[in-house]
């Protein structure tokens, strides 16, 4: 197995990974937005309401 980021042989102790080094730079790449998972846009009147999708909205008070 090579590490995702740079291609090396994997370290056991960083798997799937080389090193921290490259397990860093792949948590940079998260915390930064570069991987996302693509969606379609969604229309919010298509959307339940608060009330409709919140059970404890619905609770007497």
């Amino acid at each position: 197995m090579t590490c995702p980021i740079c291609s090396k042989e994997t370290d056991a102790k960083y798997r799937p990974f080389c090193s921290r080094r490259c397990a860093d730079v792949d948590l940079g790449r998260w915390l930064t937005g570069s991987y996302a998972i693509p969606a379609e846009p969604v229309d919010p009147d298509d959307l339940p309401a608060a009330s409709e999708a919140d059970p404890a909205a619905r609770r007497p008070q």
